[in-house]
């Protein structure tokens, strides 16, 4: 081969690419080129391992209390798996009845006080930076009068907060690591899971889905939802929550009564979550503290969100008496305020004017009607599995539903609800192994969507 036609062979063999969008004008004209001949060989191209990247670690240690934790939190789980049906059904118009998250709008006499509330951090004369850590005085004042009438609660008694489930954990902090504690099985998660963060829990049992050193309070409809106090072991902490999340049911005075004396036999405090307290349609109490002796047992924690849509807005507040001791006769409150000064400024200033708003003649008004709404979903939701022929629990006292479907696992009854139907439900085991076999249908949603919802129940288990 010549030289002229090896250096051709060249260019266009392996180098056509760069060429091929570039203008170059080879004079065609012949040349006598005298290059030294080199063989051609064969070059082959090995593809060679990257070396794996290490991600540098730190020398610290994980929280093992952390670690015990099951998969994710309930209800961010819940999120995932509706999100991944999304994208399995993108065009699917997927109603959610599961979270309890509020759908109507804040009413206007609420939201117009914290308008001005905000405007004013504007003005020279309405600007404040922070506040008590407890609360502003006028809605602690507020709250004790319109909650606690004749209760023997006092304004100081009470700390203002930015929701009823952050407060719960600042009470875990209070209480540290080394109580033991009891809950109603099944139960909003909270409280197990912030017993597991602080260490005063065993480990997972996966054969009974419990973890150790819990006492888990069953209830059931065959013992009314309230536990058999007489079965179960004593312990320094007892969560209760009534109404319950998420069975519905709501807590007689008696059997208040008889928790009340359980816990004063045990030296025992409890934690009662009042959230759903203003859902209540039977004569049963709204507050522990009714119960005669409770102060000096009982912490009541209580939240706007469900009853003024403040789910996003965040204001809660936690009732803790004076008369309530620690073994060594320590008030739990100055610990409880200690915790409060040094991991919390203090609620927002506007969301308390939206407390304080709440609580105006106005404001409950208005407040009433929003849960009258979601009453009115909660007897829809209810008729419909009735009619279907399900036992039913719940609604009344509560906007939750819960639905009994013996035999079966819950997810797999969730799973089967959101793809045949595009709802979104609870699974019962979330809230604890009583749930097995349940299903919570929340009542927080726009009418349209829980009558579309209730069709489609009927479509799936007539």
């Amino acid at each position: 081969m010549s030289s002229s036609s090896l250096l051709q062979t060249s260019i266009s063999s392996s180098s056509s690419a760069f060429f091929a969008n570039t203008k170059i004008n080879f004079n065609s004209r012949a040349q006598n080129v005298s290059l030294p001949a080199k063989p051609v060989g064969v070059c082959t191209c090995v593809a060679t391992p990257q070396a794996e990247k290490t991600a540098f670690k730190t020398q610290v240690s994980r929280n093992v209390n952390i670690a015990k934790l099951q998969a994710g939190y309930l209800f961010p789980e819940i999120a995932r798996r509706k999100a991944a049906h999304l994208q399995k059904y993108p065009d699917a118009q997927v109603i959610s009845l599961g979270i309890g998250d509020t759908t109507e709008p804040i009413p206007e006499v609420i939201t117009s006080a914290m308008a001005k509330r905000s405007h004013a951090l504007s003005t020279l004369e309405g600007y404040s930076g922070y506040g008590a850590e407890q609360g502003e005085k006028p809605l602690r004042a507020a709250i004790a009068s319109t909650f606690y009438d004749n209760l023997d609660i006092e304004e100081d008694d009470i700390f203002v907060s930015d929701g009823a489930k952050c407060d719960i954990s600042r009470l875990q902090v209070v209480f540290g690591s080394n109580v033991t504690m009891a809950v109603q099985d099944p139960s909003y998660p909270a409280y197990v899971d912030s017993s597991v963060i602080m260490g005063q829990t065993g480990e997972y049992q996966k054969a009974v889905e419990k973890y150790g050193n819990i006492e888990y309070m069953r209830c059931t409809p065959e013992n009314g939802f309230f536990p058999d106090l007489s079965t179960v072991a004593r312990t320094d902490i007892i969560f209760f929550c009534s109404p319950n999340n998420p069975t519905g049911s709501a807590a007689t005075r008696e059997q208040l009564t008889q928790l009340v004396q359980f816990a004063k036999d045990n030296g025992s405090i409890i934690v009662y979550d009042s959230a759903y307290a203003m859902y209540m349609s039977d004569d049963n109490p709204r507050s522990i503290f009714e119960i005669p002796g409770a102060k000096e047992v009982a912490i009541e924690t209580s939240s706007f969100s469900k009853y003024a849509g403040f789910t996003g807005v965040r204001l809660g507040w936690t009732v803790v008496p004076k008369q309530l001791l620690f073994s060594d006769g320590f008030p739990v409150a100055k610990d409880f305020n200690r915790i409060v000064c040094t991991c919390f400024n203090g609620a927002s200033n506007i969301s308390q004017a939206g407390g304080l708003a709440c609580l105006s003649s106005e404001g409950l008004k208005a407040m009433h009607e929003v849960i009258g709404f979601y009453k009115e979903n909660t007897n829809i939701i209810v008729e419909t599995f009735e009619s279907l022929g399900f036992k039913v629990y719940g609604g009344k006292n509560a906007p939750y539903v819960w639905v009994h479907f013996p035999g079966r696992s819950s997810w797999d009854v969730f799973s089967e609800i959101l793809e045949k139907t595009h709802v979104v439900t609870t699974p019962g085991s979330g809230f604890g192994p009583g749930g097995e076999g349940f299903v919570r249908v929340s009542a927080f949603g726009h009418r349209t969507n829980v009558l579309e919802a209730c069709k489609r129940f009927k479509q799936l288990y007539k």
